[in-house]
Protein backbone atom coordinates (compact mmCIF):
# COMPACT_ATOMS: atom_id res chain seq x y z
CA UNK A 1 0.00 0.00 0.00
CA UNK A 2 2.71 2.38 0.73
CA UNK A 3 4.95 1.80 -2.38
CA UNK A 4 1.03 2.68 -4.15
CA UNK A 5 0.97 6.03 -2.41
CA UNK A 6 4.94 6.66 -2.92
CA UNK A 7 4.70 5.82 -6.44
CA UNK A 8 1.38 8.07 -6.62
CA UNK A 9 3.37 10.74 -4.94
CA UNK A 10 6.56 10.58 -7.28
CA UNK A 11 4.04 10.94 -10.00
CA UNK A 12 2.58 14.71 -8.78
CA UNK A 13 6.23 15.19 -7.79
CA UNK A 14 7.41 15.64 -11.36
CA UNK A 15 3.58 17.16 -12.53
CA UNK A 16 4.33 20.15 -10.44
CA UNK A 17 7.84 21.27 -11.23
CA UNK A 18 7.79 24.27 -8.44
CA UNK A 19 7.22 22.15 -5.04
CA UNK A 20 9.37 18.69 -6.75
CA UNK A 21 12.37 19.25 -4.40
CA UNK A 22 10.26 19.39 -1.16
CA UNK A 23 7.78 16.69 -2.24
CA UNK A 24 10.43 14.07 -3.02
CA UNK A 25 12.27 14.88 -0.18
CA UNK A 26 9.09 14.39 2.00
CA UNK A 27 8.55 10.91 -0.26
CA UNK A 28 12.12 9.64 1.02
CA UNK A 29 11.63 10.61 4.51
CA UNK A 30 8.09 8.71 4.79
CA UNK A 31 10.37 5.97 2.54
CA UNK A 32 13.53 5.86 5.17
CA UNK A 33 11.44 6.14 7.97
CA UNK A 34 9.68 3.19 7.62
CA UNK A 35 12.59 1.11 5.77
CA UNK A 36 14.49 1.94 8.83
CA UNK A 37 11.21 1.33 11.31
CA UNK A 38 12.15 4.23 13.48
CA UNK A 39 10.71 5.36 16.25
CA UNK A 40 9.81 9.11 17.24
CA UNK A 41 12.36 9.42 19.61
CA UNK A 42 14.85 7.76 16.96
CA UNK A 43 13.51 9.77 14.39
CA UNK A 44 13.73 13.11 16.33
CA UNK A 45 17.69 12.27 16.24
CA UNK A 46 18.04 10.77 13.47
CA UNK A 47 17.11 13.35 10.73
CA UNK A 48 19.16 16.18 11.82
CA UNK A 49 22.31 14.31 11.49
CA UNK A 50 20.89 12.29 8.21
CA UNK A 51 19.95 15.93 6.97
CA UNK A 52 23.98 16.94 7.79
CA UNK A 53 25.36 14.57 5.97
CA UNK A 54 22.87 15.20 2.89
CA UNK A 55 23.96 18.50 2.94
CA UNK A 56 27.49 17.67 2.90
CA UNK A 57 27.39 14.88 0.17
CA UNK A 58 24.92 17.49 -1.90
CA UNK A 59 27.74 20.29 -1.65
CA UNK A 60 30.49 17.52 -2.39
CA UNK A 61 28.30 16.94 -5.64
CA UNK A 62 28.19 20.42 -6.55
CA UNK A 63 32.07 21.10 -5.92
CA UNK A 64 32.79 18.01 -8.33
CA UNK A 65 30.41 20.07 -11.15
CA UNK A 66 31.81 22.75 -10.87
CA UNK A 67 35.26 21.24 -11.31
CA UNK A 68 33.97 19.56 -14.06
CA UNK A 69 32.60 22.35 -15.63
CA UNK A 70 36.26 24.16 -15.63
CA UNK A 71 38.23 20.93 -16.46
CA UNK A 72 36.33 21.18 -19.96
CA UNK A 73 37.05 24.56 -20.42
CA UNK A 74 40.63 23.61 -19.84
CA UNK A 75 40.96 20.76 -22.08
CA UNK A 76 41.97 23.07 -25.27
CA UNK A 77 45.39 22.82 -23.17
CA UNK A 78 48.74 21.88 -24.60
CA UNK A 79 49.75 19.45 -22.09
CA UNK A 80 47.06 16.70 -22.08
CA UNK A 81 48.66 14.77 -19.80
CA UNK A 82 49.16 17.35 -17.30
CA UNK A 83 45.24 17.99 -17.32
CA UNK A 84 45.28 14.16 -17.42
CA UNK A 85 47.36 14.04 -14.00
CA UNK A 86 45.00 16.90 -12.78
CA UNK A 87 41.57 14.87 -13.28
CA UNK A 88 43.30 12.12 -11.72
CA UNK A 89 44.32 13.81 -8.53
CA UNK A 90 40.57 15.54 -8.65
CA UNK A 91 39.00 11.91 -8.96
CA UNK A 92 41.10 11.02 -5.92
CA UNK A 93 40.32 13.36 -3.77
CA UNK A 94 36.33 13.07 -4.82
CA UNK A 95 36.72 9.70 -3.61
CA UNK A 96 38.47 10.51 -0.34
CA UNK A 97 36.15 13.72 0.67
CA UNK A 98 33.18 10.99 -0.58
CA UNK A 99 34.37 7.95 1.91
CA UNK A 100 35.61 10.41 4.98
CA UNK A 101 32.04 11.87 4.79
CA UNK A 102 30.33 8.10 4.74
CA UNK A 103 32.97 7.50 7.67
CA UNK A 104 32.05 10.50 9.51
CA UNK A 105 28.08 9.72 9.23
CA UNK A 106 28.62 5.98 9.97
CA UNK A 107 29.87 6.76 13.20
CA UNK A 108 27.46 9.22 13.93
CA UNK A 109 24.58 7.42 12.56
CA UNK A 110 25.69 4.68 15.07
CA UNK A 111 25.71 7.15 17.69
CA UNK A 112 21.93 7.97 17.56
CA UNK A 113 20.50 4.63 16.12
CA UNK A 114 20.77 1.00 17.18
CA UNK A 115 23.29 -0.42 14.84
CA UNK A 116 21.34 -2.48 13.26
CA UNK A 117 19.64 0.08 12.30
CA UNK A 118 22.55 2.68 11.68
CA UNK A 119 23.67 -0.04 9.54
CA UNK A 120 20.98 -0.04 7.37
CA UNK A 121 20.62 4.04 6.58
CA UNK A 122 22.67 3.77 3.62
CA UNK A 123 21.50 0.57 1.56
CA UNK A 124 17.84 2.21 2.25
CA UNK A 125 18.94 5.16 0.43
CA UNK A 126 20.30 3.29 -2.29
CA UNK A 127 17.04 1.31 -2.60
CA UNK A 128 15.10 5.10 -2.74
CA UNK A 129 17.05 6.20 -5.28
CA UNK A 130 16.37 2.57 -7.20
CA UNK A 131 13.42 2.64 -6.86
CA UNK A 132 13.49 5.99 -8.30
CA UNK A 133 15.18 5.32 -11.09
CA UNK A 134 12.98 2.17 -11.68
CA UNK A 135 9.76 4.66 -11.73
CA UNK A 136 11.18 7.02 -13.96
CA UNK A 137 11.76 4.57 -16.56
CA UNK A 138 8.86 2.77 -16.35
CA UNK A 139 7.36 6.78 -16.96
CA UNK A 140 9.26 7.86 -19.61
CA UNK A 141 8.50 4.42 -21.14
CA UNK A 142 5.07 4.93 -20.80
CA UNK A 143 5.30 8.36 -22.40
CA UNK A 144 7.07 7.08 -25.59
CA UNK A 145 3.76 4.24 -25.85
CA UNK A 146 1.49 7.29 -25.54
CA UNK A 147 3.34 9.51 -27.87
CA UNK A 148 3.98 6.69 -30.12
CA UNK A 149 0.11 6.34 -30.26
CA UNK A 150 -1.11 10.12 -30.73
CA UNK A 151 1.32 9.99 -33.97
CA UNK A 152 -0.93 9.94 -37.08
CA UNK A 153 -0.30 7.07 -39.23
CA UNK A 154 0.69 7.52 -42.85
Amino acid sequence: MLAIVMLTGITNVFAQEDDAGKKLKSIQVAFMARNLKLTPEEADRFWPVYNNYRNEMDQLVADKERDKSIDVKSTHSADADAVARNNMDKDLSYDKRFLDIKTKYTAEFQRVLPASKASAVFNSEKEFRRIMIKHLQNSQKINRMNNQQLRPRH
